[in-house]
Order: C-alpha cells, then sequence, then structure tokens
C-alpha cells in the first residue's frame, strides 16, 4: 500500500513551515547520529569496565521519569487533553518529558497532532509505509519512520496551526524559552547524583554516561519505535482507518503506548490498553493522580465505545 493522495492538500502551506538545512543538520546530529553513536559505545564500555548497580539505579529513575513525561505528559495531556491537572503537575509533567530531549512540548504536540490527522496517508510525518509495502519499501519506510524522518523532512508542523492552545498558555510558553536549560538539565542531574552518592568524579562521570548519554539515547529509540513498529506489525482488534497496531514488548518499554490501535480509534482516551492483559503503567499513573485529586476530567474507556471500534476477530499483520 502506497500513500494516498492528501484529501485537501491546498492546507499543507498552512500547516507546516519550512526547515533550514542548518536546523535539519542539527536534528541529525542530535536524534540521528548521536544515539546511535552512544548505544554503539555502550557495548563495549559494559563489556570493558561494565556498570555498577549505582549508575543502573540513576539510568532507571532517569528512563522512566522520561518515559511517563512522555507518555502522560507530553502526549496524553497537552497533545491529547486526556486529562485535566493542577498546575504543578502540569509544570512537573512538562519538565519530565523535556528532560526526554524529544523537543519542546509545542513542536512535539504539533507533529503528532498532524501524525494522527493523516495516519499512514501523504502528510503524515512519520509514517513506515511512506514508499509502499514491499519488502524493500517497507524496509526503508520504517528507517524513514524511526529516524530518518527528522533529517529528510524539508518542513516540519506549524505550531500556530496546530497547537493554538498550547502557546496561548504562558507555562509552556515559558518552558519552550527555557528549553535549552532543560536539557542541560537532562544531563547534569545524573551527573550530580552519581558525584554526590560515589562522593567522587569518576562516579559523577559514570553516571553522566549511562544515566544521562546513554539513557538518552535508549528513551529515543523506545520512544521512536511506536512510531517505526506499531505501525507496522502487531494486531488491530479495533477498527481504525491507518496500520496502528500492538506490539507487547513496545508497550512493556513504553509503559503502554505500545498499545497504539486503541489510540488511534479514540485518541483522547487516557488509556490505551483496554484488553485484558493489556498493562498501562502511564494509564495507572493517571488514576493515581485522579484518585489524589491532582487530575480531573479524565477520559476513561467505556464498554459502548469498545464495542463500536471492536473488529470481531481482529487482524494481525
Amino acid at each position: 500500500m502506497s500513500l494516498s493522495p492528501d484529501p485537501r492538500p491546498g492546507q499543507r502551506t498552512a500547516e507546516t513551515v519550512s526547515v533550514t538545512v542548518g536546523r535539519r543538520s542539527a536534528y541529525l546530529v542530535v536524534l540521528v547520529v548521536l544515539p546511535l553513536v552512544l548505544l554503539a559505545l555502550a557495548v563495549p564500555a559494559a563489556w570493558g569496565w561494565g556498570v555498577g548497580p549505582r549508575d543502573l539505579v540513576i539510568a532507571a529513575v532517569m528512563y522512566s521519569v522520561n518515559i511517563f513525561g512522555i507518555a502522560v505528559g507530553y502526549h496524553r495531556l497537552f497533545t491529547h487533553r486526556s486529562f485535566r491537572c493542577r498546575r504543578p503537575l502540569r509544570v512537573a509533567l512538562m519538565l519530565a518529558g523535556g528532560m526526554a530531549v524529544e523537543g519542546p512540548v509545542t513542536l512535539w504536540a504539533a507533529e503528532h497532532r498532524r501524525h494522527h490527522k493523516y495516519a499512514d496517508r501523504e502528510g503524515d510525518p512519520h509514517s513506515p509505509w511512506r514508499y509502499g509495502e514491499s519488502g524493500p519499501a517497507l524496509l526503508r519506510g520504517m528507517v524513514h519512520a524511526h529516524v530518518g524522518w527528522f533529517y529528510t523532512a524539508r518542513s516540519r508542523s506549524s505550531r500556530a496551526h496546530w497547537v493554538p492552545d498550547l502557546l496561548a498558555d504562558p507555562d509552556i510558553r515559558r518552558f519552550d524559552a527555557a528549553y535549552p536549560a532543560v536539557v542541560a538539565l537532562s544531563f547534569a542531574l545524573p551527573t550530580a547524583v552519581g558525584g554526590l552518592w560515589s562522593m567522587s568524579w569518576q562516579g559523577a562521570l559514570s553516571a553522566l554516561f549511562w544515566g544521562g548519554l546513554v539513557r538518552y539515547a535508549v528513551v529515543h529509540h523506545v520512544t521512536w519505535s511506536v512510531n517505526s513498529i506499531s505501525h507496522t506489525f502487531g494486531d488491530r482488534p479495533f477498527a481504525t482507518r491507518d496500520r496502528s497496531s500492538n506490539v507487547r514488548w513496545v508497550a512493556m518499554l513504553t509503559f503502554g503506548e505500545g498499545w497504539h490501535n486503541w489510540h488511534h480509534a479514540e485518541p483522547t482516551c487516557a488509556r490505551h490498553g483496554v484488553l485484558k492483559g493489556q498493562l498501562d503503567p502511564s494509564a495507572r499513573l493517571i488514576h493515581w493522580f485522579e484518585q489524589a485529586g491532582w487530575a480531573t476530567h479524565v477520559h476513561w474507556p467505556t464498554s459502548q465505545r469498545l464495542t463500536a471500534h471492536r473488529i470481531p476477530h481482529g487482524s494481525d499483520f
């Protein structure tokens, strides 16, 4: 299946803005090349001098903060408005998502809203079906969906078009302006914790490598796997107009984001794993926020909506 024509191509110029070569080159280094280099370095580093319990704990905590920040904050709260919450929690979720180093929340949300409008069709910024469905075409498309689009895309989603609601929020505007400092904090925090925990510069540098650099690389590739893997393989028990699917191992690594089929059926739903056995830690965290009175107006799935979207026998790739 090659991509079908955009149903409303006249809107394309309003929906996107051109990207300079310099910015595209920066995306290539920060989002494509550097994470791959760090993952490649992690293998001989672990084999040579190993990774100690202290660094594993720091990396695991930072990973969890980042994934919840992306899944609960950037994605379910800011992009899809799956729930509302008080200002301190909004700011905390923004900070947690920002430290994943995946861009300011307004740009992340703008790209994702455009993805939902044109999912797996012309206009989708990162569909793995972009080049067709033959073996070579799909392999090329998966690379494109995973990381390639960051560099090859000559335009990015216009924030003025896709997220005017977020741009109208003073806290979000301040966060976007402070994003470089948030990125610095993402690496300074594990470094400081490692140094204070070990009371040594060696501990600080080791924590920077494992809890900062390697963690950021792993978070990126885990997140991007939703774009590439969960639009290519897996089961599709709910009717959607795209190829969104459920992949268990992706869901486990992304704290529920890999239950992608229901998400595309009901994008504003706070729970993505809605079937038996589909663990969704991000939805559980939102539920805890709701019980504590920190979150309100949560969009939970209903049996009527599940039945309305359900395909009798589902479908597999």
